[in-house]
């Protein structure tokens, strides 16, 4: 998965989702607000906090959601 972003991170509203395929190795970093993650076929969910990160370790559908206006990094 290659994803550019120009300013470096990614701006979400209130709610709003971002759906990653395939992304697994990636990681997902809070840089402001929090953030829900799911994986497809993983039965926990993660939460992320501005400050913390995620490394995407399955392949197939991630989500991210928004709970308030958050900005996430990718790489």
């Amino acid at each position: 998965m290659k994803l550019e972003l120009a300013s470096g991170a990614l701006q979400l509203s209130r709610g709003q989702t971002v759906k990653l395929r395939d992304a697994v190795g990636s990681t997902i970093c809070a840089r402001e607000g929090t953030v829900w993650i799911t994986e497809e076929k993983s039965r926990k969910d993660v939460v992320l906090e501005p400050g913390y990160c995620f490394r995407v370790d399955r392949p197939g559908l991630t989500i991210v959601q928004a709970f308030a206006d958050a900005s996430v990094s990718l790489a």
